[in-house]
């Protein structure tokens, strides 16, 4: 008699998950932004504000309770991104408290902590709710008109600073442009992922551009003609931007055609060279941004643009410190556009370095989770989400340091802006969702003891 031997099972595999790095990663966030708001009051009360206990345990409780979302919902989403979130999220806190110092009868700092808390809560019901990003798929077409129903409904309301881009109700206002690009970019994700095989082998080539048959590529073309005509009847130029260069960059990875990016800067400078002409509120910024020192010479004092330069020239290397700058000179926009120039002023170019660093990071895990995903739709979905954040950074440090002509975006997560903050938050829990996905290693693999997750494409 021979006893036969059967083969032993694999041993289970534990995946990492990267919660606990999260969690450390967190506190450390609301630890640098407690310093912060303590650091603004010694700087300029010399008294540490009597506050900062509440302020630290509210923001704590913040992000505790969204990383315990992660943890029990999406436990292999990117350990990263949640940080990075509120880290930027509490200095913004933190710049916008310390101008409000300055402006005693407008305190903005308050608001700035009841919108960040609606969007930390919608960033819980997204991914608690939310199971597979796919399922948005299904909602391209009712994406596109809520967003276009969105962008028109500011027409019908008065322009606040030149720009047609507010609804306000009484004492509440609310931008509707800032939801209108995350629908855009879910259209724009399933409808180029359904096409995209049609866009990148089938039309005439032209100039050594492939262009598509305009059944497949005229939908498109057609909804962000639209889009863009719209923003433009209400003077949003740096909405306008965004949306075109989303477009332009989604196009570009769904059929892999370098074309498109060329066509897309001819375009973008053909058409800013027409508006900046002939819209007058444009006209002035572009003016401004040619000759920024135009008012001192004229003997009208500095404009924004010019306080701007002087505040980022002020803070040198390593800043004047938080709350010894006079940013505040700035004027009205102190806290939402120009907020970055008390970031440079006080922080310097070493804590300005630090937080372009932060926005890059951010960025690059939003692709990287698009690029791991095995779905066409994720990918292209993700990529777009993080295109956004890093567009608006672009245009609006590009804006406020004179590198192009100011916009009037709020930077994501520092800016006053409650639209703005819960947009970004919604974002960031759009990435967590797609990266939990695609860090979850398919059964397959884990029969076959692989730990990472395979890149392939099902088309």
């Amino acid at each position: 008699m021979t006893a036969t031997r059967t083969d032993a099972p694999p041993p289970q595999l534990r995946l990492p998950k990267r919660r606990g790095v999260e969690l450390a990663l967190l506190i450390g966030a609301v630890l640098i932004s407690v310093y912060g708001y303590a650091a603004v009051g010694l700087a300029h009360d010399r008294a540490i504000p009597p506050d900062v206990a509440g302020y630290g345990a509210g923001l704590g409780l913040l992000a505790l309770l969204a990383h315990l979302a992660v943890r029990f919902r999406a436990p292999h989403a990117d350990p990263l991104l949640l940080p990075i979130a509120v880290l930027l999220n509490g200095l913004g806190l933190v710049l916008i408290y310390r101008l409000d110092l300055e402006t005693p009868k407008d305190q903005a700092a308050p608001t700035q902590l009841v919108w960040s808390t609606l969007g930390v809560a919608l960033f819980i019901v997204v991914v608690v709710f939310l199971r597979d990003h796919r399922v948005l798929q299904r909602y391209a077409y009712l994406s596109v008109a809520a967003s276009l129903v969105l962008m028109i409904v500011p027409i019908f309301f008065p322009a606040v600073n030149g720009a047609k881009i507010w609804i306000r109700i009484g004492g509440f206002s609310f931008q509707p442009g800032e939801f209108a690009k995350i629908l855009l970019a879910v259209f724009f994700a399933a409808y180029l992922s359904a096409n995209r095989h049609a866009l990148a082998y089938t039309g005439r080539m032209i100039w050594k551009l492939q262009l598509p048959t305009g059944r497949v590529l005229g939908p498109i073309v057609a909804i962000w003609l639209l889009s863009v005509g719209v923003l433009v009847l209400e003077r949003d130029l740096g909405t306008s931007l965004l949306f075109f260069g989303l477009f332009v960059i989604m196009l570009y990875v769904a059929t892999g055609r370098t074309g498109w990016i060329a066509v897309g800067l001819l375009l973008a400078a053909v058409g800013a060279f027409a508006v900046g002409s002939f819209e007058p509120h444009v006209h002035s910024r572009v003016q401004d941004w040619l000759d920024p020192f135009a008012s001192i010479a004229a003997g009208q004092g500095p404009s924004q643009l010019a306080q701007s330069l002087f505040a980022f020239a002020a803070g040198g290397m390593l800043g004047t410190g938080l709350g010894l700058g006079h940013s505040i000179l700035i004027g009205f926009a102190a806290k939402s556009d120009f907020i970055l120039a008390t970031a440079g002023e006080e922080l310097g170019l070493s804590g300005l370095t630090a937080i372009f660093l932060l926005y890059a990071l951010l960025v690059a895990r939003g692709y990287r989770a698009g690029l791991a995903l095995r779905d066409t739709f994720g990918r292209l979905l993700s990529i777009g989400l993080a295109s956004i954040l890093a567009l608006q950074v672009f245009v609006i440090a590009g804006g406020v340091m004179g590198l192009i002509p100011l916009t009037g975006m709020a930077m994501p997560f520092l800016a006053q802006g409650g639209s703005s903050v819960v947009t970004n938050w919604i974002i960031v829990a759009l990435l967590i969702r797609i990266s939990d996905l695609a860090r979850t290693p398919h059964p397959d693999q884990v029969e076959n003891g692989v730990i990472a997750p395979i890149v392939e494409d099902p088309s």
